[in-house]
């Protein structure tokens, strides 16, 4: 099995000085990938100069994580192409178990493995932990992180069937990843990995996650959690994949609730005076009512019923007080 690991790269000499390393020793089964989206540093002078092994595709201008991804994965030739965050630690022996799942499994499709925390690493990572879950109104939550609630890894979790893989790690094969177009260029970045894996299940492809295959990301690599900008990228996009994916007898209600839960938290925002994320909403909103019709036509001929796992992960959160997966 060819495998192509690919990192995306914006200005991050920093984070490639630190995880290349063990990248590259932890990953000889593999191809690697430099993605430079047209970085101001000297992260591509440092690659050329200490991995040479590394083969580097230049972008001309930011394209942002969809189509610098995109664009990259049309010149490389492999069977499964991984997209792995430029701020990810691998372990030894990671890729073996995830060989062993593709080889065993004919229809395996797309893969996460288990991401834990950096700096904390008895604990998950926020961006995917056991794998990815949606909400019946497309609120996203994780297998070991309900919202900013975190669990220790107990080895909980096991390997298992999921809505969703994080693109911090994401493994897909190559065929899968042409045939659904890849990921959706208009979301520039964030919950475009979701839209993905939603739109793959819509065709009966399969998403899983691998307990024993072990990863750790730093997290806010490129855009802080607390980040307007991302703020305004997760209010929207989240509301694209809606309208990209639900069923058609849902989308109407599933929608104007989503824009009424968006306006709650707005008024959060606004009582805990962070006007910059409030403005982040209202501009997400104007943006996706602009690009209503586009995402629409994006729809499938088929759309998955059974999408969500749990009602309102809002309301067993911060109403029941429910804030690891099991509960």
């Amino acid at each position: 099995m060819n495998i192509a690991l690919v990192v995306l790269n914006w200005n991050g000499r920093d984070l490639l000085e630190k995880f290349l390393p063990t990248l590259v020793k932890n990953s000889l089964e593999a191809n690697i990938y430099l993605v430079d989206n047209a970085s101001m540093d000297t992260s591509v002078p440092y690659v050329e100069k200490f991995f040479p092994e590394i083969t580097i595709i230049h972008h001309e201008k930011n394209e942002g994580f969809a189509n610098g991804y995109n664009l990259a994965l049309s010149q490389i030739d492999a069977d499964v192409y991984a997209l792995i965050n430029s701020d990810v630690e691998v372990t030894p022996n990671w890729l073996q178990p995830i060989i062993h799942f593709y080889d065993t499994n004919e229809n395996a499709s797309i893969v996460q493995p288990k991401i834990l925390d950096f700096k904390y690493r008895s604990y998950f990572e926020y961006a995917g932990a056991a794998g990815g879950f949606l909400d019946k109104y497309g609120y996203a939550y994780c297998r070991g992180r309900i919202f900013e609630n975190i669990e220790a890894d107990t080895d909980q979790y096991k390997s298992a069937p999921i809505f969703w893989a994080s693109g911090a790690c994401l493994f897909i094969k190559a065929k899968d990843y042409k045939e659904l177009g890849g990921l959706d260029g208009d979301f520039f970045a964030h919950y475009e990995e979701i839209d993905l894996c939603w739109r793959a299940q819509n065709q009966n492809k399969s998403v899983n996650y691998i307990a024993e295959s072990r990863v750790y990301h730093v997290g806010g690599g490129t855009l802080k959690k607390q980040s307007p900008f991302k703020t305004y990228l997760n209010f929207r996009n989240s509301l694209f994949t809606l309208v990209k994916n639900l069923p058609k007898e849902k989308l109407f209600p599933i929608i104007f609730t989503r824009l009424v839960l968006d306006g709650v938290a707005g008024m959060r925002f606004l009582f805990f005076g962070q006007f910059s994320h409030l403005f982040s909403i209202l501009k997400a909103h104007v943006s996706f009512y602009k690009n209503l019709s586009i995402m629409y036509q994006k729809r499938n001929q088929k759309q998955r019923k059974d999408y969500y796992q749990t009602k309102s992960i809002v309301w067993n959160s911060f109403i029941k007080n429910q804030n690891t997966f099991k509960s």
